[in-house]
């Protein structure tokens, strides 16, 4: 039978006999509680009593927990109920009137049910609930007031340092408050007693308060609690002793507390927990033993605690756990070990918490992980584990979590990772990276987490080198962060599949130069960060497909106001508003002696990047460089030389026009190789020099045709100097070209056939 039915029943059933002892007293007592009758149906409208089953109090008034209680009516009602219907005690003959006119009231609202009561009978039954539950609940509501009336001391009085909420709720605040105040309303279901000097809960300090369900005491002096001083109180739900001096408890002091499912302990200076201090209480829900002084726990201290969902243990001294100490805890949801000094875990620790959904195992030593260790939490959506001593994490330690949001290994002293690490993590939303010695990173690494949206790889001062595939699988990634690691370059592929990503910080690295093409598929990045690296110039194409981009950060970086920044000191000049610390991009020559914000380098900056000349002089030639005087600046001309052939008839000597052309090369500091002319009686060949400077000289037969400029390379394309091989090319290219344009003509003379053929059959009958 429910609780609350059979509560009802004890109260049909007392209020029977009490109406054979119906005598005239009783009414004028009846009228003496009238006022009391008036104030306890207030809080029946109110909501400190529910008729639709929800929480027995207001959750607003509850402000240590904001959690509905689930079934309050049947842990407390049915206990206030025996202790006021008593025929003894009591002699109130109106309780059966009331009961039998409650009875013919439910039978009549039976009547009128509808089809929307009916979809509401199958959600009651879907949460566990019957309609005649919901019925009995009515009742037993509708009772309680006026059968208590003969044992509550109604009053509106008020301790003077106290705050009395019509509600029910009184919060009592002071350092005059040295004990639970005496004139406390009867019925108070909330006593909150906040930065009080009281020091000690005794044996009669919570007596008198048969309502009060919920009792907190926080920021005060308490450092002792008398072993009996719950029992006076056995209807509590909700107990809180936060933030006090506690050092010690006595063991089982919260036995008579049956119904308990809260405990809040947190902030004390406990040492010690008794090993069977929660013993019997196996209606808890919430324990909050954390900001303690607790170096061990029982392996049995948690038994019997089926219905647990939330245990903080965080911020105490616990150095290890036993291997079951979680197993009897299957409905936990929330584990908090945090900021303790554990350094190893046994690989069943958790074995049997498949409901876990949280896990905080940060700030503590540990150093190695068992394999497999988290195998069995299936439903987990946070778990941290950075701040510990971790230099590997086995193979498939976080495989079968797809319900992982939230994944935090950073702040650890890790070397490498293995490539089967993460498993298919659709939900996580953010991953956490940093402070670690890992010089590289896994390719598949971030490839099962789809559904990423923040990504932290920074701070890492090691990570050199990043996979060209690393980022291949994130398409809703909206902010990347690789700053402050040692990155040199960056595979101009890298960010290709990140199309939605918004936020870029490359800022602190050690970046010598980025591909054109990098930031090509980011069109809808509005903030790139580049500053402080060791970049000299970048390509002028590197933001053109930007066009979401409001905020770039450039400054910090070495620019060499070199031809090789020509590109991109343009784009900044038409783009100064999306250059944020535009002031600060200052470029400079090579002696150093200049130094000029990029944004104000104009097109006659360049002009000398234009020059090239180009002169014919001799068929037969050879190459020589230029002296360098030692005490000269770095030579920027290369002379070609030609050197004339003895012949026999007369000379035939073509000259050509010279001729200039820009050529925005790259400084060297390695000198040129000198290099003699050859022999009159070799044959001619070509010394090329493999590092040149700002302008080239050449002095050659063959005749100039074209020159590009791509990447930082001038690429100069020249026609042979042979007759012979010059018309072999020419005729190579006229005979394409011949036959191009036949088969061109007779695919369509072909198709004309076809189309003509086709008509004919369609004509035909």
């Amino acid at each position: 039978m429910d609780r609350r039915q059979w509560a009802v029943r004890v109260a049909l059933g007392r209020a029977q006999s009490a109406a054979l002892v119906w005598d005239l007293p009783i009414m004028e007592r009846l009228v003496a509680f009238d006022y009391c009758l008036g104030l306890l149906s207030l809080l029946l409208l109110q909501g400190v009593l529910n008729v639709e089953g929800r929480s027995l109090f207001s959750p607003g008034n509850d402000v240590f927990d904001p959690r509905e209680d689930t079934d309050p009516e049947g842990k407390i009602l049915a206990m206030l109920l025996q202790k006021s219907l008593d025929p003894v005690e009591t002699k109130d003959p109106l309780g059966l009137e009331l009961a039998h006119k409650l009875v013919e009231l439910e039978q009549l609202e039976a009547l009128r049910e509808d089809l929307a009561l009916e979809r509401q009978i199958t959600e009651n039954l879907a949460k566990g609930k019957s309609i005649n539950q919901k019925r009995s609940e009515r009742t037993l509501v509708m009772l309680t007031p006026l059968l208590m009336l003969p044992h509550l001391h109604c009053t509106t009085e008020c301790p003077g340092t106290c705050k009395c909420n019509p509600n029910g709720a009184v919060l009592c605040v002071g350092s005059s408050i040295t004990d639970v105040p005496k004139q406390i309303p009867a019925t108070t279901y909330l006593l909150q007693m906040h930065n009080t000097n009281m020091t000690v809960i005794n044996e009669r300090s919570l007596a008198g308060l048969d309502l009060m369900l919920r009792f907190s005491l926080t920021h005060s002096l308490l450092h002792t609690v008398h072993p009996e001083a719950f029992r006076v109180a056995p209807q509590l739900l909700s107990v809180k002793l936060s933030s006090n001096r506690l050092v010690a408890l006595p063991p089982r002091i919260f036995s008579p507390l049956t119904h308990l499912d809260q405990l809040l302990l947190d902030g004390n200076r406990l040492e010690s927990i008794a090993p069977k201090m929660f013993e019997g209480l196996s209606d808890l829900q919430v324990i909050d033993l954390s900001r303690n002084n607790l170096g061990s726990l029982a392996a049995e201290l948690f038994t019997g605690l089926s219905k647990l969902h939330f245990l903080n243990l965080g911020r105490n001294s616990i150095k290890e756990l036993p291997p079951t100490i979680f197993h009897p805890l299957t409905n936990l949801k929330t584990l908090f070990i945090y900021n303790n000094e554990i350094k190893t875990l046994d690989g069943g620790v958790f074995a049997g918490l498949d409901n876990l959904t949280e896990l905080k195992l940060h700030y503590n030593q540990i150093a190695s992980l068992p394999p497999q260790l988290f195998c069995s939490l299936g439903k987990m959506n946070t778990l941290t584990l950075s701040a510990n001593q971790l230099q590997t994490i086995p193979e498939k330690t976080f495989y079968h979590m797809p319900e992982m949001k939230k994944l935090t290994i950073y702040n650890n002293p890790l070397l490498t990772l293995p490539d089967q690490l993460m498993g298919h993590m659709p939900q996580l939303q953010e991953f956490y990276l940093y402070n670690t010695k890992l010089t590289t990173l896994p390719p598949n690494l971030f490839a099962n987490m789809s559904g990423l949206i923040t990504l932290n790889v920074h701070i890492n001062d090691r990570l050199s080198e990043l996979p060209s595939d690393l980022f291949c699988c994130l398409p809703f990634l909206d902010k990347l962060s690789l700053k402050s690691n040692n990155l040199v370059q960056l595979h101009p592929q890298l960010f290709s599949r990140l199309t939605r990503l918004r936020l870029l910080y490359l800022n602190d690295n050690k970046l010598q130069g980025l591909p054109g093409d990098i930031f090509r598929a980011l069109t809808q990045v509005s903030t790139i960060d580049l500053k402080n690296n060791q970049l000299t110039t970048l390509p002028g194409e590197s933001f053109l497909t930007n066009s979401a981009l409001k905020f770039l950060n450039l400054s910090g970086n070495p620019w060499d106001c070199g031809c090789g920044i020509r590109g991109i000191a343009k784009w900044i000049k038409h783009n100064q508003g999306v250059v944020a610390d535009n002031d600060e991009v200052i470029c400079s020559t090579r002696d150093d002696r200049a130094r000029r914000t990029i944004s104000s380098l104009s097109d006659d900056d360049f002009l000398h990047c234009d020059a090239l000349m180009v002169k014919s002089r001799l068929p037969t030639w050879t190459t020589k460089p230029t002296a360098r005087p030692q005490s000269a600046p770095p030579p920027t001309t290369l002379v070609t030389t030609a050197t004339p052939e003895p012949q026999t008839g007369p000379p035939h000597v073509t000259v050509l026009p010279s001729s200039t052309l820009a050529l925005p090369l790259q400084a060297s500091t390695s000198s040129l190789p000198n290099t003699d002319a050859a022999p009159p009686s070799e044959a001619p060949s070509a010394h090329m020099p493999t590092v040149f400077y700002h302008k080239m000289v050449l002095e050659v037969h063959r005749e100039y045709v074209h020159n590009n400029h791509q990447r930082g390379v001038d690429f100069i394309w020249f026609l042979p100097s042979e007759t012979t091989f010059t018309w072999f090319l020419m005729f190579s290219h006229i005979l394409l070209v011949a036959v191009g344009v036949f088969l061109l003509l007779a695919t369509l003379y072909y198709l004309y056939r076809l189309n003509k053929s086709i008509n004919t059959l369609r004509a035909e009958p």
